[in-house]
């Protein structure tokens, strides 16, 4: 049986972390290919702070390409309107009923499980696989039912690289190239000036 594994998110904007979570998984797991899925924003909820679907996908494009077994798949995207996790994994297995899915999730998630949408029925269709916290357990009462994937730890975030775009600061060694590329080619993230009241 076929074997992928899903990885959902903002990827606002993707970066190394990401990126060796989704390699890793795929090692300790054996997964035949791994597709990230961006969740759908809304044009009203784009701001400085959120790239556009349009930008987040070609950056998770740009970067999938040199991995043969990544791709993205812009299903929640194409949904529109609220993105549940369970409602897509339904919609995922019904399109291939001879994979088996699974979920990948950072460590801080783990914890956040429990006020997922429909998370007993979703614990029913996938296999989720979190990342070890160093010096950290979980208390969440799903935590048992995770695959906890020891890898080294990159305490990268995208909050942390908006805001050292908005900074003026470098990017560089915490995203992949092409990303940083697409970042400054669009502006994405900058800091914006309020208008002159002169």
């Amino acid at each position: 049986m076929k074997k992928i594994g899903l990885f959902g998110g903002t990827f606002n904007p993707p970066h190394l972390g990401h990126m060796l979570f989704a390699q890793e998984a795929c090692l300790a797991y054996e997964l035949d290919e791994l597709w990230f899925i961006p969740v759908n924003v809304p044009p009203h909820k784009e701001s400085d702070e959120l790239a556009s679907n349009k930008d987040r996908i070609d950056m998770l494009k740009k970067v999938t390409k040199r991995h043969k077994t990544f791709s993205v798949s812009t299903i929640e995207v194409e949904r529109e309107g609220p993105s549940y996790t369970v409602d897509t994994v339904k919609l995922l297995k019904k399109r291939y009923p001879d994979v088996m899915f699974y979920f990948l999730i950072g460590g801080d998630m783990i914890d956040y499980l429990p006020h997922w949408h429909r998370i007993d029925e979703l614990m029913t269709l996938v296999t989720f696989i979190g990342t070890k916290r160093p010096g950290s357990t979980s208390a969440s009462a799903y935590s048992g039912a995770v695959e906890l994937l020891d890898m080294v730890q990159v305490d990268y975030s995208s909050t942390l690289i908006r805001q050292r775009v908005a900074e003026g600061k470098p990017i560089t060694y915490m995203v992949p190239d092409e990303v940083e590329k697409i970042i400054k080619e669009r502006g994405l993230y900058e800091a914006r000036r309020s208008p002159s009241t002169d």
